[in-house]
């Protein structure tokens, strides 16, 4: 079966047409296809079909168009499936062109000018027309331009490639085709300038560029752009055409990490690798610390020169027990990135993305090293399908279904030899001091089980404990004992070496050890730490690094502690032989440590929120945050303890706590766009809400989950839990919950569209404020009322509450409302045609926002400076801020905002597309 949308919308079965309905429901079809692997959300559908506007029975009418399609989809293997929160279109992507366009294009740029040439032949040959031919509506014009500005591109790039290689006459006649379609385009037009000198026909060129400069001109009011006069420069010289750019060339990555020191013996095992080379695919697999990235990456250091197209490395993390596995998805966008994919070139869904990886790859001598995987499901998107690539896979999962479905072959790791294992440790301890000892030597290697990871420890301690000898190592260890771990036999047990490890320090290190195993983020600070044992800071250090020298912690260069992933599940078993009570007396300084920090760094970052009291007092050891930065960064060096450290609460049952780790984090979500943390963390903070006997902030909890669902676009709920934080404020008669619900309602009611509604709740949340007082909250509402005012074009009540909302923010030293009310005075004076002041108006807003690092509205802002100065057909200003803007948008993960705004860029008279 294939689906057809470069043109008019159609479905082949078998090379013949399959009839797919009505023009609403081949618009579904396509609505889906766009997004062929991925959940597409009901109400994104029936906007797609139906537009602002949908008759009140579109969701039934949607159903039957979905049940209809389903059935024609089925005959041919493919499907429509329902899913959480909308449906998604099953189907292989090469099976649908506008796909196959995508891969192809991709591919091109990425390989050699001779590879390039036939692959975009081919991607274009894909198209019949403009795509989505037959489709009505604002969507589908919408997607179509967008379509054919990737056409384009594919069209300019394929003209390049030609005019690079001398063949210019082909062109002549396509590119004067192009240039009567669009007049105004300077880069068809330099395109076919090239195209005319190539085939010295200079005259007709400088005649051409003559009747361009002057349309663009009297179109315009400016002269063409630098590129274009540079070639008619060229023509009036004589010049010979110069050669275009090179089109960018896949980066050669190289990701591998440092080669292992000490390396020793596992010459069988690298001899099956070397025999193995032609196969494509090994996994390597045995018990954690046994040495399989040690012998990963020592092969590939070894064979570097077989793979002159780079290497790729990747830790999976399918055995790290303070986080989840990686997603496939994560780790082929980290490959697509190594190979120089841009963001914007990045196909939408694991599948797509999969497809361009093996396609970037395919003729590639490359090597590819998936350390530390989960299962054989998680590496299945993760394999190239070319020849030329080597795959080494490393797991503790014997991987059985990637054996049998992918033909891998397979590597059993066992334990080292007592020879090899000796030779580990006299490379660790140095050959005098090996031989010297040699029997208590061969001693601990047999108790080591030939584990590289415990030998690595033995060695460690006998480097750093003053006095020590092998000898008297070799007896505490043979008293310590052996317990077995992942095999009955005791001499491949690691679980001793880390238990005589913990046994050689002291009660207070091993108790710190202990306590450590409680962490509940991937990492933990000093200040962290001290809370957790309750040790000063200074006594904590100094435990830590006593800890670090038996190698049981690792400190990083921000002096974070973390733990190899067999030491922390260690750790975890310790902290079970310690007194329930102390246990929980540590777990709960720690969360009172970061609820209090957290709390602390917020009220610098938004110091006019209101207040929340807590029940407890603030933990000493709380630091103390300069200014915006300082709490910025901690915040983003603790973002994943806080959200760990709010489940443990939450486990515990400490409401308190859990709402407040929500309430602390708020302002960080929205200014560094954590908007599915958010949401995350304020359902967490909801299900506690309820057990806290206070109405205000049940209201504030309801409020702060329905703006969470609306800034991922969840109107819905959004609704529904702002309709419930009004309610309970009215219940209680609590004037600053109904405000604060009023101004929710106000925004999700613009995001909506509904901009007389959301003045509605403005002017409430207004009168409400005058009522309580406070200058700040007053200024709140009296700029979004000004905004709102704006949005329904009352140009001077929006100017007037403006203007008091500014005054009221300056003498509070209000940074953030300042911005967002400069914003706002940018917005209503260039609807009202001001375009200076407003543009005044948006630069005291952006600088604002950087002040504050709210990077979010930033880009925002940026936008809207770009909009202004291309209404004062200043294109150059205006390319400039629009391109910030987009940085920021991907920096944050809006994709839809940069994409829509890429797309504007392209209609833009005067301005470059933006790769």
């Amino acid at each position: 079966m294939e689906l057809r949308l470069l043109g008019g919308v159609a479905l082949y079965s078998g090379g013949q047409p399959v009839d797919t309905g009505s023009g609403r429901q081949r618009c579904v079809l396509a609505a889906l296809a766009l997004d062929a692997g991925q959940v597409v959300p009901t109400d994104r559908l029936v906007d797609r079909v139906w537009g602002a506007t949908p008759p009140p029975r579109a969701r039934a009418t949607l159903q039957s168009y979905l049940s209809r399609l389903r059935r024609t989809l089925r005959g041919g293997g493919s499907d429509i499936v329902h899913r959480t929160g909308g449906y998604v279109l099953e189907m292989a992507l090469e099976a649908i062109d506008l796909h196959r366009f995508r891969v192809l294009a991709a591919r091109a740029r990425g390989g050699t000018r001779r590879d390039s040439v036939p692959l975009l032949r081919e991607a274009l040959e894909l198209w019949r027309g403009d795509a989505l031919t037959g489709l009505d509506g604002h969507w589908a014009a919408g997607e179509r331009d967008r379509l054919h500005q990737e056409r384009t591109t594919a069209e300019n790039e394929l003209a390049d490639a030609l005019l690079e290689e001398g063949r210019g006459e082909e062109l002549v006649a396509g590119l004067g085709a192009r240039v009567s379609a669009a007049p105004l385009d300077e880069r068809t037009m330099r395109l076919y300038l090239r195209s005319l000198q190539q085939t010295g026909r200079v005259a007709e060129a400088l005649t051409h560029y003559q009747d361009f400069r002057r349309r663009f001109v009297e179109d315009l009011g400016i002269e063409p752009g630098a590129a274009l006069q540079e070639a008619h420069q060229r023509l009036l010289c004589g010049a010979p055409e110069a050669d275009a750019p090179v089109a960018a060339r896949l980066p050669v990555p190289r990701q591998l990490p440092a080669p292992p020191r000490h390396f020793a013996g596992r010459h069988p095992e690298l001899d099956r690798l070397d025999a193995a080379f032609d196969v494509t695919a090994v996994a390597i697999a045995g018990a954690g610390g046994i040495g399989k990235t040690w012998l990963a990456l020592h092969w590939a250091h070894r064979h570097l020169d077989r793979f002159p197209d780079g290497q790729l490395y990747v830790d999976l993390r399918g055995f790290s027990p303070d986080e989840s596995p990686m997603e496939p998805g994560v780790a082929v966008r980290g490959f697509l990135d190594a190979l120089g994919v841009t963001a914007n070139a990045t196909p939408q869904g694991l599948h797509a993305q999969a497809a361009l990886f093996r396609s970037l790859v395919q003729d590639k001598e490359l090597l590819l090293i998936l350390d530390n995987a989960a299962d054989s499901a998680q590496l299945t998107h993760l394999l190239p399908g070319g020849p030329g690539c080597t795959v080494l896979i490393t797991s503790r999962d014997q991987l059985q279904g990637l054996v049998v479905e992918h033909e891998v072959h397979h590597v059993r790791l066992e334990a080292l030899s007592d020879e090899e294992a000796g030779a580990v440790l006299e490379a660790r301890l140095g050959t005098p001091r090996a031989v010297g000892e040699a029997a208590a030597v061969r001693e601990i290697v047999r108790m080591c089980g030939g584990f590289p990871l415990a030998l690595s420890i033995v060695a460690s301690q006998l480097h750093t404990r003053p006095g020590a000898n092998v000898a008297a190592m070799a007896a505490e260890l043979r008293e310590a004992g052996l317990d077995a771990l992942d095999a009955p036999d005791p001499t491949a047990s690691l679980p001793a070496a880390l238990s005589w490890s913990r046994k050689r320090l002291t009660a207070g290190q091993a108790r710190v050890f202990a306590l450590l195993g409680l962490m509940p983020g991937p990492d933990i600070s000093l200040s962290a730490a001290a809370r957790l044992t309750g040790l000063p800071v200074r006594r904590a250090h100094s435990e830590l690094r006593a800890l670090e020298h038996a190698s049981l912690v690792t400190p990083d260069s921000a002096g974070r502690y973390s733990m190899h992933d067999l030491l922390f599940r260690y750790a975890m078993d310790t902290a079970d032989e310690l007194p329930p009570a102390e246990t929980e007396a540590a777990l709960r300084r720690l969360v009172d440590f970061y609820a209090a920090t957290a709390y602390a760094a917020d009220r610098v970052l938004s110091p006019h929120r209101p207040q929340v009291t807590t029940e407890r007092t603030i933990p000493v050891g709380v630091p103390d945050f300069p200014g915006t930065a300082e709490a910025l960064s901690w915040f983003e060096r603790e973002h994943r303890c806080l959200l760990a450290a709010q489940q443990v609460a939450g486990a515990r049952r400490w409401h308190r706590s859990v709402w407040e780790l929500a309430w602390a984090m708020d302002t960080f979500h929205a200014r560094r766009a954590h908007r599915h943390e958010d949401l995350d963390s304020w359902r967490t903070a909801l299900v506690s809400a309820e057990h806290l006997p206070d109405p205000d902030l049940q209201a504030t909890t309801h409020r702060l989950t329905g703006t969470a669902h609306a800034d991922l676009g969840l109107h819905d709920e959004a609704v529904h839990h702002l309709g419930l934080a009004l309610a309970i404020a009215e219940k209680s008669e609590d004037e600053t919950s109904q405000a604060r619900a009023h101004a929710a309602l106000a925004w999700i009611c613009g995001k909506r569209g509904q901009p007389a509604e959301a003045l509605g709740h403005a002017l409430g949340a207004l009168r409400l404020q005058e009522r309580l007082g406070n200058p700040v909250w007053i200024a709140d509402a009296a700029n979004t009322v000004g905004w709102y005012y704006a949005k329904v074009g009352d140009h001077n009540r929006a100017r007037k509450h403006c203007l008091a909302a500014l005054g009221r923010y300056r003498g509070a030293n209000e940074l953030d409302g300042e911005a967002a009310t400069h914003d706002s005075l940018g917005y209503l004076e260039s609807q009202a045609g001001h375009l200076q002041l407003a543009l005044e108006h948006y630069r005291k807003a952006l600088s604002l926002r950087r002040e504050t690092g709210d990077v979010v509205r930033e880009a925002s802002t940026l936008e809207r400076i770009g909009d202004t100065h291309a209404a004062l057909d200043d294109y150059g200003s205006a390319r400039r801020n629009w391109r910030l803007a987009v940085a920021l948008y991907r920096a944050q993960g809006s994709d839809h905002e940069a994409e829509v705004l890429l797309a504007r860029l392209g209609e833009e008279p005067g301005l470059a597309k933006l790769g």
